[in-house]
């Protein structure tokens, strides 16, 4: 009588735990990755995704983890742990941020990069999605500190990034400059960009031109619209302060150390000044001091997410008191709470639109770099506010077509695309 030998090997306990936990492989599984998965499995379904191709695009295609120690400025040496995804190689090069936050996980790196690779989808970028950054809290690094380890980190990712290979794009505490010196390590030699100013207030402008679409589509005026921003950095303050100037009345922003709210308009100008001087929003005197928590549920008629992820959940969900949610960061909405909006009737802008501002224009100054030539900054931001508002029309189109929300509606579009190129590239 043969022998069957296909059996687990004595590893039956290790291997039904891990069907329990995250099976073998799969590393990277999170709450953030079971948001992301949960969104492409509905868009999947939607369209009658094959078999096939639900396998090569649900996971991420490949991934780096390394450890690596730095010199801190009192002599110290400190390891730190640094990570890459790439979620599919089958648009070409890859693209997708690079942050520096105490959070930073595989898992959260492997939901960025997939989410990454929708937008570009739906942008019509042709590029695939990546991710990665440093678990550290970079408010802790002096200038010099911050730039060894940028320098660091970008060097461990050698293998796997380049510039026709994966191109890193800014996140959560990494701006043009912090790009330039990974962009140095990657080429060899400085890289000319369109300009810092342009790359820096690329994901605010990108919320601010989705949501002037969203209300000319809803034929509602900006002049008078109630903004709450939740997070007061590179996108939050930019998109605080641009809806001002268009009239908007901003009651309320927060950052890390807390939130502020003014019924009557916060001067936003003001409170700039206030964070450039004392680096947050503690201590602001003209306004009334609320928790990170309480500034979601402050009355407005549009809410920014514009911080950190799964901000909204089934929990906070019911009390929201706004007509839309616009999402200026990743990830920000649960699939519980999506479900509860829904049913409360408050629109939900995706993030795979309304935050794809940044990486739109980090590949505008790629494609300035592969041409050796500089656009114009207003070439840059009428492509961007082309782009964005042309990919809102399709979602619309999309959405009225097939009957969906607009999260579903932006995630059909995206897959499709991205299946269809699955479909000519079967080896990669």
């Amino acid at each position: 009588m043969g022998v069957e030998r296909r059996g687990t090997g004595g590893w039956d306990e290790l291997l039904a735990r891990e069907r329990h936990e995250s099976r073998p492989g799969a590393e990277w599984c999170s709450e953030l990755w079971r948001v992301a998965v949960a969104q492409f499995e509905r868009a999947a379904d939607l369209i009658g995704l094959e078999d096939e191709l639900r396998a090569r695009l649900l996971e991420p295609r490949r991934s780096l983890v390394v450890n690596f120690p730095v010199r801190l400025d009192d002599g110290a040496i400190r390891s730190f742990t640094g990570y890459r995804v790439q979620h599919t190689l089958v648009m070409g090069p890859t693209k997708g941020g690079i942050r520096f936050a105490p959070g930073v996980s595989l898992g959260e790196c492997a939901a960025l990069a997939m989410w990454m690779t929708f937008k570009c989808a739906l942008l019509g970028l042709p590029v695939g999605g990546a991710a990665g950054g440093v678990r550290c809290d970079p408010h802790r690094f002096s200038e010099d500190e911050l730039e060894r380890v940028t320098r660091r980190y970008a060097a461990e990712m050698s293998p796997i990034i380049g510039t026709d290979r994966d191109v890193p794009a800014p996140d959560m505490a990494i701006g043009a400059r912090e790009l330039a010196w990974v962009m140095e390590i990657m080429a060899g030699e400085p890289i000319a960009f369109s300009g810092g100013t342009a790359l820096t207030r690329a994901g605010g402008l990108g919320a601010v031109y989705t949501l002037e679409a969203v209300l000319e589509y809803l034929r509602e005026p900006i002049e008078g619209k109630r903004v709450v921003v939740q997070g007061f950095g590179a996108v939050g303050s930019v998109a605080a302060q641009e809806l001002a100037l268009r009239g908007a009345q901003i009651v309320g922003v927060s950052d890390v150390t807390g939130g502020i709210i003014n019924p009557a308009g916060l001067d936003v100008a003001d409170v700039a000044a206030h964070v450039a001087e004392n680096r947050f929003l503690r201590g602001y005197p003209d306004a009334d001091a609320v928790s990170r928590s309480e500034i979601l549920t402050t009355p407005c008629d549009v809410l920014i997410p514009a911080a950190l992820e799964q901000q909204i959940t089934e929990h906070n969900a019911p009390d929201l008191e706004c007509a839309i949610v616009l999402e200026a960061a990743n990830g920000p909405t649960s699939i519980e709470a999506d479900a509860i909006l829904a049913e409360r009737g408050i629109r939900v802008v995706p993030d795979v639109l309304a935050d794809s501002g940044g990486v739109a224009v980090s590949y505008f100054d790629w494609m300035q770099d592969q041409q050796k030539f500089i656009w114009d900054p207003q070439d840059v931001a009428d492509r961007l506010r082309s782009q964005l508002r042309g990919s809102f029309a399709q979602v619309i189109g999309t959405a009225e077509r097939r009957e969906l929300d607009w999260r579903s509606a932006a995630q059909v579009i995206a897959v499709e695309r991205v299946a269809e190129a699955a479909r000519e590239r079967v080896n990669v």
